[in-house]
């Protein structure tokens, strides 16, 4: 079964994300991204998608990491694994933008999870956007 071309979009930001999260979150991203890029040869519509939402979330990293906070009660977000907190970041842009229809951030959230976090990975990342969907009354 093919990967859609939404779901591949969301890896590579996902992917993006992750190398500005490990460079120490410089403003803006770019310069990290750049060999992200070159390594992914993803079609000019999916890198300008994936572009798209990794400036958005670093636009908006304050607001998406409070989100998450609240719904993470017992966790800290430092101590998130980088892949689970940007998994997140992504989803709950979203889910804010409401343009995604909200059980379907959420199973493309567990996707990406499942692909690139650990074995708890999309557990933890359902039950914190379930949370997060209900809190912003998407659910």
């Amino acid at each position: 079964m093919p990967i859609r071309a939404e779901t591949r979009s969301r890896a590579l930001a996902l992917q993006l994300l992750y190398a500005w999260d490990a460079a120490g979150r410089p403003a803006g991203g770019h310069d990290t991204w750049s060999g992200v890029l070159r390594l992914a040869r993803a079609g000019p519509k999916i890198e300008a998608r994936a572009l798209a939402l990794a400036e958005q979330a670093v636009a908006r990293c304050a607001e998406l990491d409070r989100l998450i906070a609240l719904a993470a009660e017992h966790w800290r977000l430092d101590r998130l694994g980088t892949v689970d907190r940007n998994v997140l970041r992504l989803a709950v842009l979203e889910l804010l933008a409401g343009e995604t229809p909200p059980r379907v951030s959420i199973d493309e959230a567990v996707r990406l999870a499942h692909w690139f976090g650990g074995a708890k990975s999309p557990a933890f990342v359902n039950g914190i956007l379930d949370r997060v969907a209900r809190d912003l009354e998407r659910l």
